[in-house]
């Protein structure tokens, strides 16, 4: 009888890890993602330089050191599947940020509906990198809306669209990308063109996860008393007006979906940046935050599934391959 696909393992690492961020989000301590930027802020404190051809260079390295261990991982736990399946159910685990994310969305609309507008301003920066000191309680709402939108491709749909690509490697490879692109990829006198790589390889990295975020978030829209061909409507009409390639896909789903106007200006330490409006609705009250996490929450579930849908399927095929091969021997 023909050996299980490895295929099969990996389908069931990434259910688990994905039950495993659901069931207990971000450890508080020790995270690995965390560790990874300790050393990442190390390396780019001894390579930094204004140059692009050296921010291309700490990109190369760090991103390739990860998807080096990653193999090492998958090439020690390959044959034994038990060890597969928790392989890769904790790098599942660790890449995943769903949880979290809603989470801290949370922390800021629980004072924000309570009219406690200090407390959510204090949260918003665990968030969001804008000025908080500038926003009301709209502008709070809308800044936790757009944040949670993009961030459920970044933190949860990406993650396990490499995963489901290319296993451990995708997985540890995507978030050390998106990692760098928090750290360096900003238009700052330090990182513009240090940080000009890590942005533009994030942009590639999440360019095939950004449109599905925005057609699952399409598809998910009746969850939050939404329309369909609405969210999709806007979608193709302002998904490509956001200046990230990315961004604005997921934005712009959103604002459909919740029937809120997304965009405008946004004030962060040192500069001011004018977003395009997305959408047509209303802007964004503090009870839209609730609505936006659960549409987050409905777009992870769909994309979890697809992902380890597509392993599993893949694994049925290497299956029927090797019975018909297995057939052709005998």
């Amino acid at each position: 009888m023909p050996a299980t696909p490895p295929s099969t393992h990996t389908a069931l690492g990434l259910a688990l890890g994905v039950g495993l961020d659901l069931a207990f989000g971000d450890p508080q301590r020790g995270h690995p993602v965390a560790g990874f930027g300790i050393l990442a802020g190390r390396v780019e404190r001894a390579m930094h330089g204004d140059s692009r051809a050296r921010g291309v260079a700490y990109s190369a390295l760090c991103v390739g050191a990860t998807t080096a261990l990653a193999l090492g991982v998958r090439r020690a736990v390959a044959g034994r599947p038990a060890a597969t399946v928790l392989a890769t159910a904790g790098c599942t685990w660790a890449v995943l940020g769903g949880t979290t994310l809603r989470r801290e969305a949370r922390a800021i609309a629980a004072p924000l509906v309570a009219g406690d507008r200090t407390a959510a301003r204090d949260a918003l920066p665990r968030l969001v990198g804008r000025d908080p000191s500038r926003l009301d309680d709209k502008g709070i709402a809308r800044a936790v809306v757009e944040s949670v939108a993009e961030n459920t491709s970044d933190a949860v749909v990406a993650p396990l669209f490499w995963g489901a690509v290319a296993g451990i490697p995708g997985l540890l490879g995507y978030r050390a990308i998106n990692t760098l692109d928090a750290m360096v990829g900003h238009h700052t006198p330090r990182h513009e063109n240090f940080g000009w790589a890590s942005a533009r390889l994030d942009d590639a990295a999440n360019w095939p996860a950004a449109r599905l975020t925005g057609l699952l978030t399409v598809a998910a829209a009746p969850v939050v008393g939404g329309d369909r061909a609405r969210a999709w409507a806007v979608l193709r009409r302002d998904g490509g007006s956001h200046p990230s390639p990315n961004a604005g896909r997921c934005e712009a789903s959103a604002a459909g979906a919740l029937d809120v106007t997304l965009g405008g200006r946004n004030v962060y330490a040192g500069r001011t940046e004018d977003r395009p409006r997305l959408g047509d609705g209303p802007p964004p009250v503090p009870a839209d935050i609730a609505r936006a996490n659960r549409l987050s929450a409905t777009v992870g579930l769909a994309a979890a599934a697809l992902a380890v849908g597509a392993v599993a399927a893949r694994a049925a095929v290497a299956a029927r391959a090797a019975r018909r091969t297995g057939r052709a021997v005998r």
